[in-house]
């Protein structure tokens, strides 16, 4: 017996932008058309207008062919618009493909969207059993599963409220809750970390590793790298549709990270939500290793360089540089200010640079955004808001335990600055 549990047989699909949708036609209405038709056809080449709305054609994914054995755990990572969420829709059979065909040995159950296969007039209790239904499951297994998804998701003083009234972290909590708990062999996830709060999004970590060890077969999508490399031994990557690589996790993140790095750049120059005065303007956000390569994936409790590169319109004194990381849902994790080590800087006319060195980054596994501002004595210079994303890997660092991002402070993190004088 093949182990295969998906099998993946030159995949396509195409959709058209921009063409009319088809809608509900009644027969009276259909034999009337087929009569109209031709007439409006001719009176549009008379006016000189085309003869029916122009649609672009964009394949969401071309010729994936895959195989996925039965408990493995896979990652699949990509852009926004690479294929993945209309991967997994297919295998969930939510759509259909323009070529090629899937086989699929096992019960799916899967989480694509915040409240997927959710009905809003049920309640939540109603549709934790209208979702072991439509898996083929017996009223006698969901009864058995019914508590342990209540205690997991904590919505025990809702269930009996219609899901429209829920919230999007409530949705959430019992999308995950029922597809990570029914019995399926197979699951498939698509940004389940993308809504919840961090004690949430832990929790889900935690169940889809004790998902992934008993045997069942996992196909995991998440912009969060961190959370990949911690989850799933391989990953495979689509870009443009097509799948270009696949391999180990590490070396297929490691390799997407630098394409990113690659084909964006740190570029900060043409960033529009900005403020300042202009008279110092960031011109690039790099994150160097303890080795000063470049990264996107810095490691919990190694050295982290944060490299601001800036263009000066003239000659400024006293000039106070900082950044501030913030976390997922928006919290300042960890600031960094040249007055908190006592210094401030002399810039003169042109491009320079200045590096902070933080020995020990004290932040645990997640997905993070640096801020940064520069002023001087008159006024502010530069504030970029999002001046760069990255997630962070986690290590022995935090080897048990979660430490809150509010705890951590200027006080608590080692940094020091040095500024590289422009040529």
């Amino acid at each position: 017996m093949s182990s295969v549990a998906i099998r993946i047989e030159g995949l396509s699909k195409k959709f058209r932008i921009g063409a009319s949708q088809e809608q509900y036609r009644t027969l009276r209405g259909t034999i009337t058309n087929a009569f109209r038709t031709p007439l409006r056809r001719a009176a549009a080449v008379l006016r000189g207008q085309a003869a029916e709305p122009t649609a672009e054609e964009i394949w969401a994914l071309r010729d994936v062919s895959l195989d996925i054995q039965h408990g493995d755990v896979v990652g699949v990572v990509g852009r926004n618009g690479a294929g993945k969420s209309t991967l997994l829709k297919i295998l969930s059979r939510i759509t259909e493909p323009t070529h090629g065909r899937v086989s699929i040995k096992g019960r799916i159950g899967s989480l694509l969207e915040v409240g997927s296969g959710f009905h809003s007039e049920l309640t939540g209790r109603e549709n934790v059993y209208l979702n072991g239904a439509m898996l083929g499951m017996r009223r006698t297994e969901m009864d058995g599963k019914f508590d342990e998804i209540v205690a997991f998701a904590e919505l025990d003083k809702f269930l009996d409220t219609p899901v429209k009234h829920y919230s999007s972290g409530m949705y959430m909590r019992l999308a995950f809750a029922v597809a990570a708990h029914l019995e399926t062999e197979i699951l498939l996830v698509d940004e389940v970390l993308a809504v919840g709060d961090a004690s949430f999004q832990k929790k889900c970590l935690g169940k889809m590793g004790d998902v992934a060890k008993h045997g069942r077969t996992v196909l995991f999508v998440s912009h969060n790298m961190s959370a990949m490399m911690q989850l799933c031994p391989t990953s495979f990557t689509l870009r443009n549709g097509q799948l270009v690589a696949q391999g180990p996790t590490r070396e297929i993140v490691q390799q997407y990270l630098t394409s990113l790095f690659e084909n964006n750049g740190p570029d900060l120059q043409h960033v529009l939500a900005r403020s300042g005065d202009g008279r110092l303007r960031f011109v690039s956000c790099r994150l160097l290793d303890e080795t000063g390569r470049p990264t996107e994936l810095p490691i919990a409790g190694h050295p982290l360089e944060v490299l601001l590169e800036f263009k000066s319109q003239e000659n400024l004194s006293q000039v106070q540089f900082m950044f501030t990381i913030f976390n997922h849902a928006g919290v300042a994790a960890l600031h960094c200010n040249v007055d908190a080590i006592g210094q401030r800087f002399r810039i003169e006319q042109g491009q320079g640079k200045i590096v902070c060195r933080i020995p020990k980054l004290p932040l645990p596994l997640g997905q993070y955004k640096i801020a940064v501002l520069a002023q001087d004595h008159i006024r502010e210079l530069d504030r970029v808001p999002t001046a760069c994303v990255f997630d962070v890997e986690t290590s022995d660092f935090f080897p048990t335990t979660y430490i809150p991002a509010m705890e951590i402070s200027t006080a608590l993190v080692e940094h020091d600055w040095r500024l590289i004088n422009p040529k």
